[in-house]
C-alpha cells in the first residue's frame, strides 16, 4: 500500500530576489534610524526673509554641516531636530566656492554622525540620503552613486572655481534637502547634499581628506584662507613615450593663464601640459587644488611641465585668493 500523500504544501526555495530586497530595506532602515536624529531642519533668517534647508551634527558640542548656500549671509536661525527640540544657532564660518558652512546649535544636540571617506565610494554603489526636502521633517531616500568626479561651479564675489569630484547620486532630492546627508550603507556620511540638477538627478560635496580641511578652517577661523596660480587646466592623457618614462596616465593641460598672475610670472603658458607641482605628480584639477591651501600662500612651489615637446621646470610662487580675484 502506497503512503498517503502529505497534505502540507511542499516548502519552496527561499526567494533570492525577496531576500535580497529584505537585505536592502533592511540597510536602508538601519541608516535612517541611527541618522535620522542627527540631521537637522534649518530655518535660516535672512534680511528679506527665511530660507531653509538641512544640516548635519558631526561634533559632540553642537556644530552641524550644512551648505554655504543654505546659510548665505545670515547670522544665525533655528535649527529643529526630529525629537522635536529646537535650538538657536549660529553660523561660524562659510565658504562658498566648496559650498560649505558650519554652524553652531546654542542648546543641546544629538550626537555626532561618523565622517567617511568619499575617496572610497564606487559607481553603483548604495546611498543614502537624509534631509528635509519641502518642509518635510526627516524624509530619507535611497539610491546609487550615478558617477563620481563630477564637477560643480562655484563663485563667491568675483572669484569663480568648481568643486571638484562631487558625487552625483540618484537618491531623490528636492529643495530643502541641501545640507543633508548622504551616507554609505554603514551609515557613514559620505558627503553634503548641495544641488539638485534635474529630475532623477543630485549632486553632494564629497567628504574626503580635502574637505576636512575646509571644515577645520571653517570651525578654527570662520573663513578659509587659499592660495591660486591664476590658470585653467583640464586632463589629459599623457603621451605614450612619455607615459612609459613616468609611469603617469593623465596630466592637466593648460588652457588659460590669467595675465599677471604667479602662474604667468612664473613663465606658464597655454598649452603646456603640467606633469608635477610641489614633486608630486598632477593628474586632475584636485590634485592641484588640494595644494592651494593657506600653507602655499607666498611659498616657491616648484612645476614641471611638457612644452613643445621638452621638460621644463618652472618655480611659482601662489597668491592669497581674494574675492576680486580669479581661480
Amino acid at each position: 500500500m502506497s503512503p498517503s500523500p502529505d497534505p502540507r504544501p511542499a516548502e519552496r526555495p527561499a526567494d533570492a530576489e525577496s531576500d535580497a530586497l529584505d537585505a536592502y530595506s533592511a540597510t536602508v532602515s538601519a541608516v535612517a534610524r541611527d541618522l535620522t536624529p542627527r540631521v537637522a531642519a534649518l530655518r535660516v533668517r535672512h534680511r528679506r526673509g527665511e530660507g531653509a534647508g538641512s544640516a548635519v551634527a558631526f561634533t559632540g558640542d553642537g556644530f552641524l554641516l550644512t551648505n554655504a548656500h543654505v546659510v548665505g549671509a545670515a547670522a544665525g536661525g533655528q535649527a529643529a531636530f526630529a525629537d522635536g527640540s529646537t535650538a538657536e544657532f549660529t553660523v561660524v564660518g562659510t565658504d562658498p566656492l566648496s559650498d560649505l558652512a558650519v554652524v553652531r546649535a546654542d542648546g543641546a544636540a544629538p550626537g555626532p554622525v561618523t565622517l567617511g571617506d568619499s575617496d572610497r565610494l564606487v559607481v553603483g554603489q548604495l546611498v543614502v540620503a537624509v534631509g528635509n526636502p519641502l518642509g518635510l521633517a526627516g524624509s530619507v531616500t535611497a539610491g546609487v552613486v550615478s558617477a563620481l568626479g563630477r564637477s560643480l561651479p562655484a563663485r563667491s564675489g568675483g572669484a569663480a572655481r568648481v568643486i571638484e569630484d562631487v558625487i552625483q547620486t540618484d537618491a531623490a532630492l528636492n529643495p530643502g534637502n541641501s545640507g543633508g546627508a548622504l551616507a554609505d550603507s554603514r551609515g557613514r556620511v559620505v558627503g553634503i547634499n548641495t544641488a539638485v540638477a534635474g529630475a532623477g538627478l543630485g549632486l553632494a560635496v564629497p567628504i574626503n581628506a580635502t574637505t576636512r580641511r575646509i571644515i577645520a578652517a571653517l570651525m578654527r577661523d570662520g573663513r578659509v584662507r587659499r592660495a591660486y596660480l591664476g590658470l585653467v587646466a583640464a586632463p589629459v592623457p599623457v603621451p605614450p613615450a612619455l607615459r612609459a618614462r613616468t609611469g603617469q596616465d593623465e596630466a592637466l593641460r593648460v588652457a588659460e593663464v590669467v595675465p599677471g598672475g604667479p602662474a604667468d610670472r612664473a613663465g606658464l603658458r597655454r598649452g603646456d601640459l603640467v606633469l608635477t607641482a610641489g614633486g608630486q605628480p598632477v593628474s586632475h584639477a584636485q590634485s592641484l587644488q588640494r595644494l592651494m591651501f593657506e600653507g602655499a600662500i607666498g611659498r616657491p612651489l616648484p612645476i614641471t611641465v611638457l612644452r613643445n615637446g621638452a621638460m621644463v621646470d618652472v618655480i611659482a610662487e601662489p597668491a592669497e585668493l581674494t574675492d576680486t580675484e580669479p581661480a
